[in-house]
């Protein structure tokens, strides 16, 4: 009887920590609202990269996609704002959406990705976002097996990744914003957003 007894307090112990353990584990969450990549070998006999972003559904609300896409020489070449839908897919082309239509005209060939995740549309006629977590974000790297400066040549593999999180601090936010507000006075054009969904 005594076995018994202390076979059912550990059971009920392990029960008791397992309870916990997943209430813990349910409560922390991740309410990140920034997010950062790089994008490489952006050259025309390079696959594509690709950008897919999801929105978790917790807000039970549209969610928007804010980019801001950056060349080597830290300079902003495009921006744009696309919606995601509560459990939505949003598919962004490297090549043929993030980088076709850059300011200086010069395709880049490599740099950073940034990502707010807002509960506002950031485009015209005030880009600003309204940063609310909620948006969750993996790219694909074209990788150079011959790995040379200034890109590498064929042939190249495919890898993909998360987004890593990063620290979106008021004066980021309005650096961003502002960059993308005088890109579009100086352009006229922002990126362009892929239909929900639609995927490549």
């Amino acid at each position: 009887m005594k076995k018994l007894g202390s076979l059912l307090f550990a059971l009920a112990a392990i029960a008791l920590m397992l309870g916990i353990a997943s209430g813990t584990a349910q409560a922390q969450g991740d309410a990140s609202r920034y997010f950062v990549t790089y994008f490489s070998n952006n050259i025309s006999a390079a696959p594509d990269g690709t950008v897919r972003v999801i929105n978790d559904g917790d807000t039970g609300k549209s969610l928007w996609a804010s980019f801001y896409v950056f060349d080597d020489s830290e300079e902003l070449t495009e921006c744009c704002s696309c919606e995601v839908t509560p459990d939505g897919l949003l598919s962004e082309s490297v090549k043929w959406q993030l980088t076709a239509a850059p300011l200086t005209g010069l395709k880049p060939t490599r740099g950073v990705i940034k990502l707010i995740s807002s509960s506002t549309y950031a485009g015209p006629p005030s880009f600003t976002n309204t940063p609310a977590p909620g948006l969750r974000a993996w790219a694909t790297h074209i990788q150079s097996v011959g790995n040379k400066y200034p890109y590498g040549p064929a042939p190249y593999s495919t890898t993909e990744t998360t987004f890593a999180d990063s620290n979106l601090n008021a004066a980021e936010q309005t650096l961003l914003q502002n960059l993308c507000l005088y890109d579009s006075l100086l352009s006229g054009k922002q990126c362009s957003c892929t239909p929900e969904d639609y995927d490549f």
